[in-house]
């Protein structure tokens, strides 16, 4: 059997003849610097203590491997009755056609290829920054890469309370399309803003999402990954967060044969809040990957990890969640659960969650679960006349109860139930 490539092998076939792009002065620094990091680090291997539960050997891979796009259905798009600000990306390319106007009451939004044209610029205290710090102690390679290569995406600063959601729009046409996007938002002292995500963007998508949460603001984040089956994804979000300030982010994924959602937080405010969860459904080759690591490093802070898969027909769940609690970070709150539901015996569910405590005024705690459908419960909606079926996706949709209620908004929490009602109706049929 052939040796695996080295590190720096894999990493000089990844990036064979590409070149930085070109830009102002703030962010060329930043992409060398992300360069750099890449260089040092190399591309993850098997052998890498975080990727041993997920084969990297696709997303290392020079070019993406076909996916071809779903047929068009009459479902329609996820958060369509939502009024909310659109910006549509087509295989990684802002499409202004389908895009609204990006201007709205106390907010700031600008193309990341045009902030990239100047040379001063509000985002360079952040972009590639949270990236970097997301560094360490564990090495992300991917979020490099991104900060390194990324020509699109949108920079928003939020002044004030935001209107109406803005809405991050993916849409896959190429079968090949490889697409590199990241975004950054900067949250001012009392702002507030809901940004939503969806569809499957390319065929290998590597997204990042760097957010900057100041002192008594709040960010709600809704993301639903796309129906198309195929594609690969791997996406980052980094986060630091002030005094008294919310974030809370929830994924649904329901589709896709492999995706690896990454989650970095840091808390360096009093009395912050943050709240990360997901809902992940499979069936067959679905590989889906959820990485969290959460920094308590100030008093009385709040975390929760909440997630949960349902995996059938051989299908894959990893779970790897990290509390830290440093030395200072009394009255620290850290709460983490993950959960599977296996319905059927080829399914696997893979979990690793830690905690690292060095306060000794904290109530952290975490707790991990794999199973089957409640036999007394089916039992007991049978009993009543429903059939098997039906009784089975209101069990299931029951188990995913609580991540969704991690979602604020009641509107968008139900257009959420609604798109796992129907995934399983379409696999009952």
């Amino acid at each position: 059997m052939a040796q695996a490539l080295e590190k720096p092998d894999a990493l000089a076939l990844r990036l064979d003849g590409a070149g930085l792009p070109e830009g102002g002065a703030w962010i060329t620094e930043a992409r060398k610097a992300a360069l750099t990091r890449l260089e040092a680090m190399g591309l993850p291997g098997r052998r890498d203590e975080y990727w041993r539960f997920t084969r990297p050997d696709s997303l290392n891979a020079a070019d993406p491997a076909p996916a071809a796009m779903l047929p068009q259905d009459d479902e329609a798009p996820v958060f369509h009755a939502i009024d909310r600000l659109k910006i549509v990306f087509v295989d990684g390319v802002f499409d202004p056609a389908q895009s609204d106007p990006l201007d709205m009451a106390g907010i700031e939004i600008e193309r990341l290829a045009d902030a990239a044209r100047t040379d001063i610029h509000w985002a360079r205290d952040v972009y590639g920054v949270l990236e970097a710090r997301g560094q360490t102690p564990v090495a992300r390679p991917f979020g490099a890469l991104n900060t390194a290569y990324a020509s699109d995406g949108v920079m928003i600063r939020v002044t004030g309370k935001a209107a109406r959601p803005v809405s991050l729009i993916y849409r896959h046409e190429n079968a090949t399309s490889d697409a590199v996007l990241h975004h950054v938002v900067k949250l001012e002292a009392g702002a507030d803003l809901t940004l939503l995500e969806d569809g499957p963007a390319a065929a290998r998508f590597n997204n990042v999402l760097e957010v900057e949460v100041a002192d008594g603001a709040a960010f709600h984040h809704v993301r639903a990954q796309g129906r198309d089956h195929e594609r690969q994804a791997v996406t980052h979000i980094f986060t630091r967060l002030g005094t008294e300030s919310v974030f809370k982010s929830f994924t649904l994924t329901v589709n896709g044969r492999l995706t690896r959602n990454e989650c970095v937080i840091e808390m360096l405010g009093d009395d912050a809040v943050a709240h990360v969860a997901g809902a992940a459904m499979g069936d067959g080759d679905f590989h889906h990957d959820d990485t969290v690591f959460v920094t308590h490093d100030a008093q009385r802070c709040e975390s929760r990890q909440v997630f949960k898969k349902v995996l059938r027909n051989g299908a894959v769940g990893v779970f790897q969640g990290k509390i830290l609690v440093k030395p200072d970070a009394q009255k620290t709150d850290g709460y983490q659960k993950s959960q599977s539901l296996l319905l059927d015996e080829d399914s696997t569910f893979l979990a690793k969650p830690e905690l690292e405590i060095y306060a000794d005024d904290v109530v952290c705690s975490h707790g991990s679960t794999s199973g089957a459908i409640d036999e007394t419960a089916l039992f007991y909606l049978r009993s009543r006349g429903m059939p098997e079926h039906i009784a089975t996706d209101l069990l299931v949709l029951a188990f995913l109860a609580d991540t969704i209620e991690e979602i604020e908004d009641e509107a968008i929490a139900d257009d959420i139930t609604g798109r796992l009602d129907a995934w399983l109706k379409r696999r009952r049929g």
